[in-house]
């Protein structure tokens, strides 16, 4: 009796109110949002798990360096790798040229050639034999369905073409725009293909915008109405399960318009360059050879939820492992005395310390 029991109890899983499904690239978080993989593994685990859905993520330019390209192509590939639909607006008389530039999906571990076991030869033999049967261009197939939430891009691999040359791209010029009325109904177009509903997502969509306010476009002197773009857009967004990117040069815009630009934001990220052989940062910071910039995040989105997010930091390094692969790293101070190895914090006091360093006061 008591087994019987034990087969019928509560704790049995209830389908009724199980979480909906959604397709590739989307992952559940907490109260209920729906995460899309912003394309770089760190700033998916900075922001939480990455972009929510419905929001609107604004990059602040470097005037002196496009480090925002790279966190726009990783975006854009990743989305493209996951099959997902993808808007592209940049003011490039050829925004499709671009699309070449994109970074091909490294390799994973588990891709990678094993030593073979001997106790095991057999069975890959029986495996092989396995081959004729079911065709080596099906299992290769199978490799490749094997999708990732988010892919480490090598930036040195370009992107296949057959990513690139699908029909869920669309491109669009704003330099020969003379307002922005084209660009507004394109993006609303494309966002009536993502309907916000309450059941299962099956596919997302990303929208990419470069420059939005290039001195290029008719349009770089009407604030106002560009104001008025991010306002709708935002909207569009909120309601459609799907992402919109916007990168801008502050140093464009006045004052006022810049902070509102801002607060508009439910994501508001900032990238700078680090200058050419800095001596006191390259004291300063430990790895500094490898650093090409620093990213900066200012706000982070919050959805169905009134709780702010409390990150452990703000400021952080970008580098290029191996040249290939960008990374993320949290600021590390290196030693004032390099030949003893031990930080500033040693000393018990500012003032009593026996030798004087560069950060002594």
């Amino acid at each position: 009796m008591a087994a019987a029991k034990t087969r019928t109890s509560t704790f049995s899983r209830n389908l009724s109110t199980a979480s909906p499904s959604h397709g590739p690239g989307l992952k559940c978080g907490p109260n209920g949002t729906v995460f899309l993989s912003s394309g770089i593994p760190d700033l998916d685990k900075i922001l939480g798990g990455g972009f929510p859905l419905g929001s609107l993520v604004m990059v602040m330019e470097d005037a002196e360096a496009p480090h925002h390209m790279l966190l726009l192509r990783n975006f854009m590939a990743q989305g493209l790798v996951l099959g997902q639909h993808l808007l592209y607006s940049s003011p490039a008389r050829d925004p499709r040229g671009f699309l070449g530039t994109l970074p091909s999906p490294a390799a994973s571990k588990d891709d990678k050639p094993r030593e073979r076991d001997p106790d095991q030869e057999k069975g890959l033999r029986i495996a092989w034999q396995y081959k004729k049967y079911f065709g080596e261009n099906q299992l290769d197939g199978q490799r490749d369905v094997k999708h990732e939430y988010s892919n480490e891009f090598d930036l040195r691999k370009p992107l296949e073409r057959h990513f690139i040359n699908g029909p869920r791209i669309d491109c669009v010029s704003i330099q020969d725009c003379p307002d922005l009325s084209t660009l507004r109904d394109r993006c609303a177009t494309f966002l009536s293909q993502f309907p916000r509903n309450d059941g299962s997502i099956s596919c997302a969509g990303r929208i990419a915008i470069q420059s939005f306010c290039a001195p290029q476009c008719a349009y770089s002197n009407m604030e106002w109405d560009m104001l008025s773009f991010i306002r709708s857009l935002k909207s569009m967004v909120r309601s459609s399960n799907s992402v919109a990117i916007i990168t801008f040069p502050p140093s464009l815009l006045s004052p006022s318009f810049c902070k509102r630009w801002q607060h508009m934001a439910d994501t508001l990220l900032s990238v700078k360059a680090i200058q050419d052989e800095d001596k006191e940062l390259a004291q300063l910071l430990t790895g500094y050879q490898d650093m090409v910039g620093f990213l900066n995040v200012h706000k982070v989105a919050r959805i169905n939820t009134q709780v702010p997010v409390i990150l452990e930091a703000t400021t952080f390094s970008i580098k290029l492992q191996k040249r290939r692969y960008l990374v993320l790293e949290c600021l590390n101070q290196a030693p004032v005395d390099g030949s003893s190895g031990t930080s500033y914090g040693t000393s018990g006091g500012c003032s009593s310390s026996s030798k004087t360093g560069n950060l002594d006061f």
